[in-house]
Order: C-alpha cells, then structure tokens, then sequence
C-alpha cells in the first residue's frame, strides 16, 4: 500500500514498483490509504510522512492497530526523530530520506518484507 500526496512522485514509485515484482495499490492521500486498508490486507505500507489530513505517522499508527503484522517504511524529506522513540510506532518502521534512488527503495522494501 503506497501513500504519496505527490502524483508524479507516486506514479514513478508505483511503476518501479511494479517493475520489481511487486503489487502496488496506490493512493494520494492518507485516509484514502486508510480506507483500503479497512477493505483489504497489506504486506508492507510506503507512506510519505508529510501528506495533507492523516498523515504518515497517524496513518501508520491507525494502520498497525488494523492489521497488526504490517511492515511499515516512511519515505520523508524531513528529520523523522520523534517516530524512532520507543513505542510511538508500531512494527518498527524505517524510514528513507528525500531524494532515494529508486533501486536502493526497492532494496531496503525487499529486505523489509524477508524479515
């Protein structure tokens, strides 16, 4: 599941994505991200943290609380301390910075989902 407010953005991660072998659903916003994950179970959710209404970190925490053995990855252009504090999230996120190469994204999503 893939939450990214940015169009251009989100489409070249969903391709490459998809590219890699993975099934993407994506989504421009977090409550939208948030309905589906109501509807329907995730292997991993990429969000970006800052996105308008529920963001990325209120997004992860609502998400975990649904399904429970998601694997979370924040993908952010801002410092993202207050999310590595003990117990503020679920399933212990990573979080890759603004600007990632796509190849390094897939790789770290990878070896998430291996754990």
């Amino acid at each position: 599941l893939l939450a990214e407010d940015d169009d251009q953005l989100r489409l070249f991660l969903s391709r490459g994505l998809q590219r890699a072998g993975h099934v993407v659903d994506a989504v421009g916003d977090g409550s939208a991200a948030r309905e589906r994950a109501e509807k329907e179970n995730f292997d991993l959710l990429l969000a970006d943290v800052v996105m308008p209404g529920l963001d990325g970190i209120e997004l992860a925490r609502q998400v975990g609380q649904l399904q429970p053995g998601i694997r979370i990855m924040f993908i952010t252009g801002f410092a993202a301390v207050a999310m590595r504090e003990e117990g503020l999230m679920p399933n212990r996120p990573r979080v890759l910075a603004k600007p990632f190469h796509l190849r390094h994204l897939i790789d770290e999503i990878e070896a998430l989902l291996l754990e």
